[in-house]
């Protein structure tokens, strides 16, 4: 499993009009090719009047499978520069329908490309970027007598995930930190509560956090 990676939020929307030409990017979150083609073919039925619904993805750790397609636009001019902004922007796991309602004008080679990278980039943008990072469940529990030193502690460190609290016997934190620093973080409780914490392992899962745009 990677450790982190990059990918979209749940899905999103949003249009562009160039040349009187709309260019609508949907955006979806999707982990198998065939959650994308079916992805791909809703946004068809829905959009079924267009007159192009151009597509592209990139799908697992290794982004071992890439597809694109221009739908009908003159080879090369849509699904590949969609693509190109998946690579640019490093995100796995991640389809976009651009769908065309014709202006009138034509654009030209280099303007569909730059038409249908730029309502890809749009769609991204609005839809959210979020950075998935592998961390590791721990269970801290202490009695009441160290929970606000504990928890003050605890959401002072931002690399720290304080998850839940529950509130028994005894106070028992659910805190998520990165794989690798889970000795140090093991450590860092003993020492911070005189060896009075009980620590329990947990699952391992992603935490996403919200990221800014990543081609920057």
């Amino acid at each position: 499993m990677l450790s982190n990676y990059y990918t979209v939020k749940q899905q999103g929307t949003d249009e562009i009009t160039i040349q009187k030409s709309r260019f609508i990017a949907n955006v979806k979150r999707v982990e198998s090719e065939e959650e994308a083609q079916e992805f791909i073919q809703s946004i068809k039925k829905k959009h079924r009047d267009a007159t192009h619904n151009c597509s592209a993805y990139m799908i697992g750790e290794t982004d071992h499978i890439q597809k694109a397609n221009d739908d009908g636009e003159p080879s090369g001019t849509a699904g590949v520069p969609m693509l190109e902004v998946l690579k640019k922007k490093g995100l796995k796991d991640t389809a976009v329908v651009v769908t065309r309602y014709f202006g009138g004008i034509k654009l030209g080679a280099g303007g569909l490309i730059r038409a249908y990278g730029s309502a890809t980039t749009q769609g991204i943008n609005t839809t959210g970027i979020v950075r998935r990072e592998l961390m590791q469940g721990v269970s801290v529990t202490v009695e009441y007598t160290l929970l606000g030193k504990l928890e003050n502690e605890i959401r002072q460190q931002s690399k720290y995930i304080l998850e839940d609290m529950q509130y028994l016997e005894n106070v028992a934190f659910r805190i998520y930190v990165k794989t690798e620093e889970t000795d140090a973080f093991q450590e860092w409780i003993t020492e911070l509560t005189n060896a009075q914490a009980k620590l329990e392992l947990l699952d391992q899962k992603y935490v996403e956090i919200e990221v800014e745009d990543t081609s920057s």
